[in-house]
């Protein structure tokens, strides 16, 4: 039986703590860096492994969506780099992240056990409130990601859709100016697949480099890589950093967010969609939802539309994730309704929606349960249909019982 979905790259063990703090001085509060894996913290693989013990860690990467996907009754894969160990073969982080995907029925049949290098590993300065801390993360086995390796598992498999996470975080997935990259996913088209690959907000002062128009030379990986893919959701603030790099620095403060969401979509799809005719869906994620565009199969583009959540309510727990979320929400519709998203009559702006009601069912769970609000996906259509509002998260959780 073919697998739906195969989320391929990004193994991670996310640690977070209060002390953590010096996650902020390497990538500045609230920003993301990829540090070299030399310089990772030389804590001993005991006390990673306490910490893990002690509710410290939380899977990151595919730990974001995978779970969220299977529990609503799809056949979900990850393909991953794990380092090798004394835990029964693998490292305590490799470990920890191999064990939280079998318990939510993942399967890991398809993973790697890198010889030498450990699991990737990510140092995150726990705060209060909805501020999110300094992530410093540390690619290690993810830094070796084998196409022709993961090639086979794509062959295995037979996946319905192939989400590779993520563009600009790995040096051998990144390798060839992101055009290993790019041909990986059109190969991965050619065999039936629908394709999406994500990036990660790569700086550590967003505002500032938006400010500057100074470019982020990893979103140039995503030149040869946007003609190839099906589907592609970037943040607002990453939105602007794209653009300043692959076009030129906007006046993006002369103009209100929407306007400027509406124009990076309009740029984005007129500079990458080519001529072939196939249904994409490219967008803009918000505080308050998300902005789409589609193609159709018969090679109609529709307008940029905005798509606020209907699941706002609730104070926020952690921000991690976020985007991540959304995506498995998106994903799980579109495996859903695969033939209407081919042909290009599947409701586009109801997918966007289910990707809002993930999101906010995540970020808005405690850190030891974040996948626990999410059910099979009949009843997450019935809510997501429903015309109740939601006046706090307990009565969203309510109506999903």
């Amino acid at each position: 039986m073919a697998t739906d979905i195969l989320i391929l790259n990004t193994a991670v063990a996310d640690l977070r703590r209060p002390d953590f703090d010096f996650a902020d001085e390497l990538v500045g509060k609230g920003g993301l860096a990829k540090c070299r894996t030399e310089d990772m913290p030389a804590y001993s693989q005991e006390q990673l492994k306490a910490w893990i013990d002690q509710g410290c860690a939380t899977a990151g990467g595919p730990g974001n969506t995978a779970p969220l996907i299977a529990r609503t009754g799809l056949r979900v894969a990850v393909g991953a780099n794990l380092g090798s160990g004394d835990y029964d073969g693998l490292d305590a982080q490799g470990r920890f992240f191999y064990d939280v995907m079998v318990s939510n029925d993942i399967d890991m049949s398809q993973t790697y056990r890198h010889p030498h290098l450990h699991t990737g590993t990510t140092f995150i300065h726990s705060t209060s409130g909805g501020d999110r801390g300094g992530i410093a993360y540390f690619p290690n086995a993810n830094n070796d990601f084998d196409f022709d390796i993961f090639k086979q598992a794509v062959e295995r498999l037979e996946p319905r859709i192939v989400y590779y996470m993520y563009s600009g975080l790995s040096d051998r997935g990144d390798a060839n100016g992101g055009r290993d990259l790019a041909e990986f996913t059109k190969w991965c088209r050619g065999r039936g697949a629908i394709t999406i690959v994500d990036s990660h907000t790569l700086t550590g002062a967003p505002h500032d480099l938006i400010k500057t128009g100074t470019p982020v030379e990893e979103y140039r990986l995503l030149e040869p890589l946007l003609g190839e893919v099906d589907l592609f959701f970037t943040s607002c603030d990453e939105a602007k950093l794209i653009e300043n790099t692959l076009a030129g620095r906007r006046a993006w403060e002369k103009f209100d967010e929407h306007d400027n969401n509406v124009h990076f979509l309009d740029w984005l799809t007129t500079r990458f969609w080519p001529k072939d005719a196939r249904t994409r869906l490219f967008g803009v994620t918000v505080g308050d939802g998300a902005y789409e565009r589609h193609m159709t199969a018969d090679g109609r583009v529709g307008r940029v539309t905005r798509i606020r959540s209907r699941f706002m309510a609730g104070e926020v727990v952690d921000l991690v994730g976020a985007g991540d979320s959304f995506r498995a929400g998106l994903i799980t519709y579109i495996a859903n309704n695969l033939d209407g998203f081919k042909s290009g009559s599947v409701d586009f702006g109801e997918a966007v929606q289910m990707g809002n009601l993930f999101a906010s069912l995540y970020i808005k769970a405690p850190l030891d349960d974040r996948y626990g609000n999410i059910r099979r996906y009949e009843r997450m259509l019935e809510v997501l249909r429903s015309d109740a509002g939601y006046s706090s998260f307990d009565e969203l959780r309510r109506a999903l019982g």
